[in-house]
């Protein structure tokens, strides 16, 4: 079993920073892949920001210039830091984690941002 736990949300004022960290344990040595994605009510689950064990990023165009994704390949641990953020960044935040190219994703359970004035 993979277990991916993130940490790091919270309620922000429009033009604030946050931090999201993400750990992934269990069975899984080092994972190919980490990314985040975000969720509204109604909506489906969108990519943030993904990260390869190469450095290798992409990243949804809403957040290109604010959000830059990092990972630690030693500790299996990936980062979002957003900045400049806005009312409609708006969402639960879910860190993924992928042992293999070809695997499924594990989520975390999800952290909520919120910001508002």
């Amino acid at each position: 079993q993979v277990q991916v736990a993130e940490s790091g949300g919270g309620l922000v004022q429009p033009g604030g920073s946050l931090r999201l960290s993400c750990v992934a344990s269990g069975r899984i040595a080092s994972a190919y892949a980490m990314g985040w994605y975000r969720q509204t009510p109604g909506n489906q689950r969108e990519l943030v920001a993904r990260i390869i064990s190469t450095g290798t990023t992409n990243y949804a165009d809403s957040v290109k210039g604010r959000f830059t994704i990092s990972r630690d390949n030693a500790k299996n641990m990936v980062y979002l830091q957003m900045n400049s953020l806005k009312p409609e960044d708006t969402a639960v935040y879910y860190c993924c984690a992928r042992r293999y190219p070809i695997d499924p994703d594990y989520w975390g359970q999800g952290t909520q941002v919120t910001v508002s004035s």
